[in-house]
């Protein structure tokens, strides 16, 4: 019997929805639950063909059970070693060498020092910064937000320096970005799945939370959606995410990457509406399954050097499946879960 666990926190829609979709598709062999574990015995196998981790980006005591879980065998949703190396302003600049159109960034140092360091330990760092080459490189207005936060924790929207300088005060000993804002018209969330399978969800960040997925969108242009799926898509396969949304938002008909670390993705059906809810239940269901099937097989770990070289240019042309749902209804107030701590700002 091969086991694919779910591995989660504070939700509680998606997990119990996942493990019944694919219980109900009666596969010969294969069943799902939830993981229970204790005390973790180094290099012992865990038991789990597949475990799809909703909640190891809080608790460190399970990512260090997954990491040895793969160790052993275990195919894990996210890969727990990418995940755990990953940081936004990296992805921002992979995305631009992979040719994905991104908003303009640059990584600041720690207003504070960081825990167990002196002004010794920052001898190499320039002093004062170059404010002025700075602000003319990313321009305002602008977002000021962590390297690799979530939850819209720490994020300023500044228009000029002196809201840039009163916002960088609070930001202690967090290491940030500054990236120039998008003046957008259209705003896109997407689900990816398996690295192949796209759903757009038209969303608004705007507005109140439990408002953000948008009624009745209107048509969009399919070139620009054509783009959205491709980017979406080209972004996850050199990142290795096998679960993900990404965000864009589109100014003068270009779709700027704004958001796309969230390798455990907001699922809930009271947050991202029934329609949304089944299919992203359904799409990883089938993955889940589709992975536990080969498990004992060699499969191959993702790869951002290959992209670079031109190697994963090929595959990431590779026939996909998109949904644009023409209607998204917006249900009562979420509320709150872990898992809504990888959505960025």
């Amino acid at each position: 019997m091969k086991k694919i666990g779910v591995l989660f926190g504070m939700e509680n829609t998606f997990p119990s929805a996942l493990v019944d979709k694919i219980n109900s598709m009666e596969i010969d062999g294969i069943r799902a639950e939830f993981v229970e574990l204790g005390g973790v015995k180094m290099a012992e196998s865990c038991g789990y063909s597949v475990i799809v981790d909703r909640i190891s980006h809080d608790v460190p005591f399970y990512r260090a059970y997954l990491k040895n879980a793969a160790l052993t065998g275990t195919q894990v949703i996210n890969n727990p070693f990418w995940w755990s190396a990953d940081d936004k302003f990296f992805n921002y600049a992979l995305a631009s060498k992979l040719g994905v159109a991104v908003p303009r960034t640059v990584l600041l140092p720690h207003k504070q020092y960081p825990p167990q360091t002196t002004s010794r330990s920052l001898r190499n760092l320039e002093y004062p910064l170059d404010w002025e080459g700075i602000f003319e490189y990313v321009k305002f207005p602008a977002f000021l937000k962590p390297h690799d936060g979530g939850g819209w924790r720490d994020v300023f929207h500044v228009h000029n320096p002196d809201e840039f300088f009163a916002a960088y005060d609070q930001t202690r000993d967090l290491c940030m970005t500054l990236q120039a804002a998008v003046n957008f018209k259209e705003y896109f969330r997407c689900y990816v799945v398996g690295q192949s399978e796209v759903r757009i969800m038209p969303y608004d960040p705007r507005r109140p939370h439990e408002q953000r997925y948008v009624l009745d969108p209107p048509k969009y242009d399919k070139k620009l959606l054509k783009r959205v799926e491709q980017d979406a898509i080209t972004l996850c396969r050199a990142l290795g995410y096998d679960l993900n949304t990404v965000e864009f938002a589109v100014e003068d008909g270009i779709p700027y990457a704004i958001d796309f670390m969230n390798p455990a993705p907001d699922a809930d059906l009271h947050s991202v509406g029934e329609a949304s809810f089944q299919w992203i239940v359904n799409a990883v269901a089938k993955l889940a399954v589709k992975k536990a099937k080969s498990s004992g097989s060699l499969h191959p770990d993702m790869n951002w050097a290959a992209f670079l070289s031109g190697a994963g240019e090929k595959k990431a042309k590779q026939k996909t499946t998109i949904k644009v749902p023409a209607k998204t209804k917006t249900a009562s107030k979420p509320k709150p879960t872990k898992a809504t701590k990888a959505k960025s700002a």
